[in-house]
């Protein structure tokens, strides 16, 4: 199976890396789900919750304040300008 390579970052601090089946965000044009296979995108990020599905465990949530992401080739790169694990997640849980 198809997975996407996730690597979410803040200004100062690496917030989560890992596989996953699927990462849904908030764009300034709306929001928008990202599975494998999708085309080559940058966006700008809107402040909200990114919802990932890591292939292993459980939906992950990240509060985001804005910043951009990009994805191509299945790896989502999202760089936040701040960023935090809901649910008292690690800040390091899932980094590879």
């Amino acid at each position: 199976m198809a997975e996407l390579e996730v690597e979410i970052v803040a200004a100062d601090h690496h917030v989560w890396a890992g596989a996953a089946k699927m990462v849904k965000a908030r764009t300034s044009d709306g929001e928008i789900g990202i599975l494998p296979g999708h085309s080559p995108l940058l966006a700008i990020l809107a402040e909200g919750e990114l919802a990932i599905e890591p292939v292993n465990g459980s939906r992950l949530a990240v509060t985001v304040d804005g910043g951009f992401f990009s994805v191509d080739n299945d790896r989502v790169v999202i760089v936040a300008d701040n960023a935090q694990l809901q649910d008292g997640a690690a800040s390091n849980a899932g980094i590879h």
